[in-house]
């Protein structure tokens, strides 16, 4: 803390107010501990009480399928979006019950789908654990060593918390080491499905329509989360809000955004575009047309990759989006002002100067050795389900038997409970798309890296890649869930002894993976964390905490207003209605994907076409908000995120109120087709509170 303790209180207070960073009101994605309560006052007389955020907080959820959710009734009833429950959906599939293609409703208790692997996370404590991650560090010359003891402190700190606790415990990074802090789950592993649209009334307009408005999707689905075998009983749970939300309204965001750039340095931010994201979209092109092509083959194969085209035509639109907005020249320009106004900032203090002066050049030092490193981190894959378990499970055996500190990140003490349940997942695996990913990501990886590349050599042992693949998918039982359980249980001795093939190629696999990651912990990551701490902390120095950290996966509180935006020579209205789908499909001369269900066909007659469906709003969300409720000042239920407009790609580095908008449905537009789509009122009575 060099620096603040040489100035008065009264000249502190001056000097964080005269050097805050410039926000717009709605921008951020705050932290529960530290939410932007100045600014709802200044601009919208609110002041949330504790236990306001505090029931929020509870009644929100993270989906390790890689989403948000909340609780909507006191008897568990969970809800997200329907891409998000697709992965769910999907596992739950066959040819004979395609529940992506044509929906799921359990009308009675007895119906509700067991999810295979779904983990459902509810934040229920937060503990700063800064001084003891840092501290861990202190003296430590060498920044390799240094790292190991900072990895050390953060296993000790999860594991005393998992074992005084019982709950999920996880240390997550703030404001790029600037703050350490300890979060507890309550976890749930019993989550059943009770509601989905079709895929096509979900996500109608399809990619054409994706990260656009205006939208008329139903982008929703309902889970039910059971304990002890009885659906959970809560009182932390959102009240629905028949009317949603009104233009102009005030709103509220809980979700978990994935990641974001905006804290980057320069360096980091050129690596991105230069390197990362040209690659990114390579990569993720050559997988849309192998997996497009195998689902040519057939509508068995068409089902069996359809979530897998689904995402990484996503992912694509999302790498896109970004490489374009770094390609920007405005964009770069407004990184570098903000860069260059914290460096003078910084350099104006002489102990600030000297403590963390070196930082940005340290950092543009490690990002040298990212770029050669980052070819190696894409291409050496097999994006093969099995040959993951495989790895796995001859990690698991050679780590286990260490000491916790000393252990590889994902094998901590506290992380295992939800490692088992991944591993022993009883999800079918499709031997057919297996085949094609791995070939695919093989292929792509001798021919970036060479066929002398130690990866694809250990990976195929001198075969040629197509029948090295197929022996590999033909021979394992992997599959077989009970083959699992015997390896993960039987330790070392097992995993020597074993002859399954994807075993055996794991074995030869696992020193080059971990070679791989020492020399990108040694060399890379034992700099930019020290270096990131370091402007971490000269960040709080020069703004103080008026700054939001980078998104990391973790609860989030955004805010804003429904309000529509200029575009395309126009403006986009703030919501859409029913009348808007029939209109859009009739436009479309009612063809793919603009297409309706045969309930949308037959519902014509009997909804209320001036329903809101969709809506959008200056909340600032990105990747990870998908299924986030949006919740008015009362705490009601007004809507559910799912998607951004296409402004909002730029929205990993840079936030732009006029026209950055956040894509969510409508409370009202839920009900409304609950009731006269789908006929279930029963359900629609749960939400409304009238069971």
């Amino acid at each position: 803390m060099i620096g603040w303790a040489k100035c008065s209180v009264a000249c502190l207070a001056v000097a964080v107010v005269a050097a805050a960073p410039v926000i717009r009101a709605e921008e951020g994605m705050w932290t529960f501990d530290n939410p932007p309560l100045k600014q709802l006052a200044a601009k919208y007389n609110f002041h949330p009480t504790q236990e306001w955020l505090d029931h929020l907080r509870l009644s929100s959820v993270r989906l390790n399928d890689g989403g948000s959710g909340s609780f909507v009734s006191p008897d568990g009833l969970l809800l997200t979006n329907h891409h998000v429950a697709r992965g769910q959906l999907q596992k739950n599939s066959t040819a004979e019950h395609d529940y992506l293609l044509n929906g799921f409703y359990a009308a009675t208790p007895d119906q509700e789908m067991k999810s295979p692997d779904l983990e459902i996370n509810v934040l229920v404590g937060m503990q700063d654990v800064t001084a003891r991650v840092q501290g861990a560090a202190k003296g430590i010359a060498d920044a390799a060593k240094a790292l190991k003891a900072r990895e050390a402190e953060v296993a000790a700190i999860t594991k005393e918390s998992k074992d005084k606790t019982g709950l999920r415990s996880d240390v997550v990074t703030f404001y790029n080491g600037g703050e350490y802090w300890l979060y507890q789950y309550k976890v749930y592993t019993d989550v059943r499905l009770v509601f989905a649209p079709e895929e096509q009334a979900a996500f109608f307009g399809g990619d054409p329509d994706n990260f656009t408005y205006p939208r008329y999707d139903l982008d929703m689905a309902l889970f039910r989360v059971y304990e002890n075998g009885k659906p959970l009983h809560t009182d932390s749970y959102l009240k629905w809000s028949a009317k949603g939300a009104a233009p102009g309204e005030l709103i509220f965001i809980s979700g978990h955004p994935g990641s974001s750039s905006r804290q980057d340095t320069m360096a980091q931010l050129l690596v991105e575009r230069d390197v990362v994201e040209p690659a990114v979209t390579e990569y993720l092109k050559r997988r849309i047309a192998a997996a497009q092509a195998y689902a040519a083959q057939g509508p068995e194969q068409a089902r069996q990759v359809g979530s897998t085209i689904f995402g990484l035509k996503n992912s694509l639109k999302v790498y896109i989006g970004r490489e374009e907005a770094l390609a920007d020249k405005n964009l770069i320009a407004k990184k570098q002002s903000e860069e260059d106004d914290f460096r003078k900032k910084v350099a104006a203090n002489p102990e600030w100067e000297k403590e963390y002066g070196g930082a940005w050049d340290t950092i543009a030092k490690a990002e040298e050795l990212v770029k050669p490193e980052f070819r190696y981190q894409i291409y050496r894959r097999t994006d093969s389900r099995l040959f993951t378990i495989a790895l796995l499970l001859v990690q698991y055996a050679a780590e286990i038997k260490k000491p916790d500190g000393e252990r590889l990140p994902q094998f901590h003490d506290a992380n295992l409970q939800s490692l088992k349940f991944q591993l022993l997942s009883p999800a079918p695996i499709s031997s057919g798309s297996e085949k094609l990913f791995m070939k695919t990501a093989v292929s792509l990886g001798e021919e970036k890296l060479g066929k002398d590349d130690a990866y694809v050599q250990a990976v195929l042992h001198g075969g040629p890649v197509d029948a090295t693949v197929d022996s590999l998918v033909d021979g394992t039982k992997l599959g077989d869930v009970a083959v699992r359980k015997e390896l993960m249980d039987g330790g070392e001795a097992a995993i020597a002894a074993s002859t399954d093939p994807m075993i055996v190629a794991a074995r030869r696999v696992d020193p080059i993976v971990r070679e791989s990651q020492r020399k990108i912990r040694d060399t890379i990551s034992s700099v930019l964390t020290p270096a990131g701490e370091k402007l971490g902390k000269a960040r709080f120095l020069v703004y103080g905490k008026n700054a939001y950290p980078d998104a990391t996966f973790t609860l989030r509180l955004s805010y804003g207003t429904v309000e529509g935006y200029p575009y395309n020579g126009t403006i986009a209205p703030p919501f859409t209605t029913f009348y808007g789908l029939y209109d859009r499909a009739d436009s479309f001369s009612d063809k793919a994907p603009f297409n309706l269900t045969p309930k949308e066909e037959a519902g014509l007659g009997k909804l209320n076409l001036s329903t809101p469906l969709d809506f959008v709003s200056t909340g600032d969300i990105i990747g990870g908000n998908s299924g986030s409720p949006v919740v008015n000042r009362e705490g009601e239920l007004v809507g559910l995120i799912f998607d951004g407009n296409i402004e909002s790609l730029a929205g990993d580095f840079v936030y732009d109120g006029t026209k950055n908008r956040a894509v969510a449905v409508h409370s009202a537009g839920m009900i409304e087709g609950l009731r006269k789509l789908y006929g279930a009122d029963k359900l629609a009575d749960e939400l409304e509170g009238k069971k």
